[in-house]
């Protein structure tokens, strides 16, 4: 993320900025939000002021708009955001700003919550960190994705036949290669059952010796490849913290802690109560149970009342497998430093 400029007082004001990437994307699902006012160069339909002509033409202008809805797709690599026009044109109406990697915006809110303002700084810092690749490989088959914030991105997949020529499976290393060649990373995970991942890194390690490389286990290739990889923690040793694996070890010590019924609390109403006991070590909240709770109370003054009792906040992506199941349990859930009654 790259932040063009801010115009605050207080937490009043207005930050112009411009993602890079699709994680940026994705971080503004959650920092924008309905009532805040989002100006963008767009494309408008303009009628032509020939009355003889029913033609139209669409016209490059900036608009600013009250934003009512904003969604994310990452398969079309853009964020919609919707609202009512209130600058930039002299007619009313409502207008979709669509907003690619690359595209300046300004965002106008009458409050900066910490919350969106720490996503902010933490997404123009991660911009800044070498990008990690993982390719999960087997015998003729090879899937290749780029660690994001939300998640793994699929990037490419190589398939290619063969029998127990040698020359055919140096020849699929070789395609696998080329693709590995079209990307920008720093850091390659290779992974995948069997000894073919120690084959190919090897043949790495002859062909390119000053790429990065690290194996790892993983039972099969693609998505389920991916998941494993960020579960054994493999990344902490490439960039430190990533949050993804963050997320997913939280997660597997709350179903663990549930399923034994060991200092543990899920839902409002008993993290509620456990905050009262002064018991919350770990604060774990869904992403969109959060931007849901923000219209009935003030959940972000709880979070720093949390902070202030020296508990952590972990604020997990609904977009990722560990969020969908904290949202299953009521989108709201803690790690408790004893047990309460």
């Amino acid at each position: 993320m790259i932040i063009v400029e801010e115009q605050l007082k207080g937490r009043k004001g207005e930050i112009k900025l411009i993602p890079e990437n699709l994680d940026d994307l994705w971080h503004l699902k959650f920092i924008i939000e309905p009532g805040d006012i989002v100006f963008a160069w767009t494309k408008r339909v303009r009628e032509s002021s020939d009355k003889l002509r029913s033609d139209k033409e669409k016209v490059t202008v900036r608009l600013g708009i009250e934003v009512e809805r904003v969604e994310f797709h990452k398969f079309a690599n853009r964020l919609r955001i919707t609202g009512r026009i209130v600058a930039g044109v002299e007619d009313s109406g409502y207008h979709t700003i669509n907003v690619p990697v690359g595209k300046e915006i300004s965002v106008i809110k009458e409050e900066w919550k910490e919350e969106q303002l720490k996503r902010i700084k933490e997404a123009e810092e991660a911009s800044k960190r070498p990008e990690v690749v993982i390719v999960t490989i087997e015998e003729g088959d090879a899937v290749v994705g780029v660690v994001r914030q939300w998640g793994v991105e699929e990037l490419t997949n190589v398939s290619m036949g063969y029998g127990k020529e040698s020359s055919a499976r140096i020849e699929f290393f070789h395609e696998v290669m080329r693709q590995l060649e079209s990307i920008d990373f720093r850091y390659l995970v290779v992974a995948g059952p069997g000894f073919t991942k120690e084959d190919f890194a090897e043949f790495l390690k002859e062909h390119k010796p000053d790429w990065n490389v690290i194996t790892c286990d993983a039972s099969g290739i693609g998505t389920r490849g991916f998941l494993e990889v960020l579960k054994r923690g493999i990344l902490n040793r490439i960039v430190g913290e990533i949050r993804l694996a963050e997320e997913a070890e939280y997660i597997d010590v709350l179903l663990e802690r549930i399923a034994k019924n060991d200092r543990v609390a899920y839902g409002l109403e008993e993290v509620k109560r456990a905050f009262d006991y002064g018991a919350i070590e770990v604060l774990l909240i869904a992403d969109e149970f959060l931007r849901e709770q923000r219209e009935k109370w003030d959940i972000d003054g709880f979070m720093r009342d949390v902070e202030a009792m020296k508990g952590k906040v972990v604020i997990m992506s609904t977009e990722f497998e560990p969020g969908q199941r904290l949202m299953s349990l009521g989108g709201i859930a803690a790690l408790l430093r004893f047990p309460i009654e």
